[in-house]
C-alpha cells in the first residue's frame, strides 16, 4: 500500500461535496493538494478548512470548459511543486430529464464537461507522469457509469464514455509505473441533484430523497483514499444501489424490471 503523505494530489471540483470532502480526507494522511474549480472564495474557504500550511495548498481557479486553459495550469502547478503524483477528475454536473424532452445542447454541456473535459485535462498531465515515471489518474465516475437509469441518459452516456476511455489508458500506460482507478459512487448527500440540469438547461434545484438519504461525502472519501493507496482500478461506493452493477451483469432481466418500476409513469 503506498502512502499520500507528501504528494502532489490535484482535485477538480474542490469546492464542494466530494472534492470538498477528498481535500479534507487528503490533508489529514499529509498530502500537499491542488485545488480547482470556478469559484476562487470557496476554494479558499477549502483551503483553510484543511489546516495545511499555506504553501502546502495552490489554490488554482479553472473552468474545465475551458480547455485552452489546461497546458497552463499544468505549468503553475509544477512551477509551484514540482510535480504531480494524483490528478482527481472530480468536477462535473449530472441531469434530471426525459430523452424525449431534453435539449441536445444539455447532453452536449454533459459529454463537455463529463467527459471531453476529463480526457483534455488527463491528456495535459500525462506527459509529466510519463516524464516522472509515475502518476496516478483518478476518474469519479458513478454507478450510473455502470449502467443507465431514468431521467438521467445523458449523464449515464457521459460517465459510460469514461470507462472506455480509461480502461483502455490503463492497458496503455501500466508498464510506465502510472496507475489508473475509477470510482463509482452510489448516492453520496451532495447538492449534485440540486445543481443537475434539466430539459433545458434549467437547475433541476431539487434535493432527491436517494440523495439525501446518501453516504456522506466524508465517508466516501475515506473510500477513495484508500483505493489510490492500494491501486484499486475500479470501486464502487453505496448502498442497495451498489447491487444494481451486479444485477447488470448476472440478472440484466431483473434490473430491467427495476429500472422499468422507477420510470415516472
Amino acid at each position: 500500500m503506498k502512502s499520500l503523505h507528501n504528494a502532489v494530489i490535484w482535485i477538480t471540483g474542490a469546492s464542494s461535496g466530494i472534492g470538498e470532502a477528498m481535500a479534507m480526507q487528503f490533508a489529514q494522511e499529509g498530502a500537499r493538494l491542488v485545488l480547482s474549480a470556478r469559484r476562487e472564495s470557496e476554494l479558499e474557504r477549502v483551503k483553510l478548512a484543511t489546516g495545511l500550511d499555506t504553501s502546502q495548498v495552490l489554490v488554482l481557479p479553472l473552468d474545465m470548459e475551458q480547455e485552452g486553459l489546461f497546458e497552463a495550469a499544468v505549468d503553475k502547478v509544477i512551477s509551484h511543486f514540482g510535480q504531480i503524483d494524483v490528478l482527481v477528475n472530480n468536477a462535473g454536473i449530472s441531469q434530471r430529464g426525459h430523452v424525449l424532452h431534453s435539449s441536445m445542447d444539455v447532453y452536449k454541456k454533459l459529454i463537455n464537461l463529463n467527459y471531453l473535459a476529463v480526457v483534455a485535462l488527463s491528456k495535459a498531465v500525462l506527459p509529466i507522469f510519463l516524464k516522472q515515471k509515475s502518476g496516478h489518474f483518478v476518474a469519479i465516475s458513478s454507478i450510473s457509469g455502470k449502467l443507465g437509469s431514468p431521467m438521467r441518459a445523458g449523464y449515464a452516456a457521459s460517465k459510460h464514455a469514461l470507462h472506455g476511455f480509461f480502461d483502455a489508458l490503463r492497458s496503455e500506460v501500466t508498464p510506465d509505473n502510472i496507475f489508473v482507478s475509477l470510482v463509482c459512487p452510489g448516492y453520496i448527500k451532495t447538492n449534485i441533484s440540486l445543481n443537475a440540469l434539466g430539459n433545458n438547461g434549467e437547475l433541476h434545484g431539487k434535493m432527491d430523497s436517494n440523495q439525501e438519504n446518501g453516504l456522506s461525502a466524508d465517508y466516501c472519501a475515506k473510500k477513495i483514499a484508500l483505493a489510490i493507496k492500494k491501486n484499486k482500478s475500479e470501486i464502487y461506493i453505496g448502498k442497495k444501489e451498489v447491487m444494481g452493477v451486479y444485477l447488470k451483469r448476472f440478472f440484466p432481466k431483473i434490473l430491467e424490471r427495476i429500472l422499468l418500476n422507477q420510470a415516472p409513469k
